[in-house]
């Protein structure tokens, strides 16, 4: 397990409507807590979020380009199709939320937590997570292409049909989570974590004929 630096963030913090974003002269938010907030099919960009706790909202195929996300939990919230490319997200945990098709390529992803998420199909190409950790997430189809990472653990994930294509996968682990299939780059497997029976699968993508089974 990664040891993950929690957001800071507290109960007794005033709830605000998540609207008020747009009367500040700068998108941001802070110190506040939001709740069944409702910003659908909108755009912010560079928006800034921290010290938040935001539950129970919805921010399907909203414009999040190059938000920037510090010490923030989100509980209950879904994400789908929307877009949080070139982002910086750190001490943020996502717990019981829905980021189905969310875009989070080339961001910057730090100590941040996902727990019980559905993360099917969410692209994170190009982007850069250090200490980050998906805990029981369906995670099926989503994209990791050319990632750079460091302590990235997939705990009890779903991860069938994952692409991990250009990402080296040393000091990766899936030893506890389940596909039927991966995409990978055979020459980038190496020092990766897996269980006996994931093992198997990966030496048959090698060419060998595993015997005694």
């Amino acid at each position: 397990m990664v040891k993950i630096e929690k957001p800071r963030v507290n109960e007794d913090y005033e709830y605000r409507p998540f609207q008020d974003i747009l009367l500040e002269e700068d998108p941001e938010l802070s110190n506040c807590n939001v709740r069944d907030a409702e910003f659908e099919s909108d755009m912010l960009d560079r928006a800034r979020l921290s010290n938040m706790i935001i539950r129970n909202s919805r921010f399907t195929e909203t414009d999040f380009q190059g938000i920037d996300l510090l010490d923030v939990r989100f509980e209950n919230c879904d994400f789908s199709n929307a877009n949080l490319s070139k982002a910086s997200i750190h001490r943020v945990e996502f717990v019981n939320c829905k980021l189905l098709g969310a875009d989070l390529t080339e961001s910057s992803i730090g100590n941040v937590s996902f727990e019980e998420c559905n993360i099917s199909m969410a692209m994170f190409g190009e982007s850069k997570l250090e200490k980050v950790q998906f805990t029981e997430c369906k995670m099926n189809s989503a994209d990791f292409f050319s990632l750079k990472h460091k302590q990235l653990v997939f705990d009890r994930c779903q991860l069938t049909a994952v692409n991990f294509q250009d990402t080296k996968m040393k000091g990766l682990d899936i030893s506890t989570s389940s596909f039927e299939e991966l995409t990978v780059t055979i020459d980038f497997l190496s020092g990766c974590k897996v269980s006996g029976e994931q093992a198997i699968y990966f030496a048959k993508l090698l060419g060998l004929q595993v015997t005694d089974l």
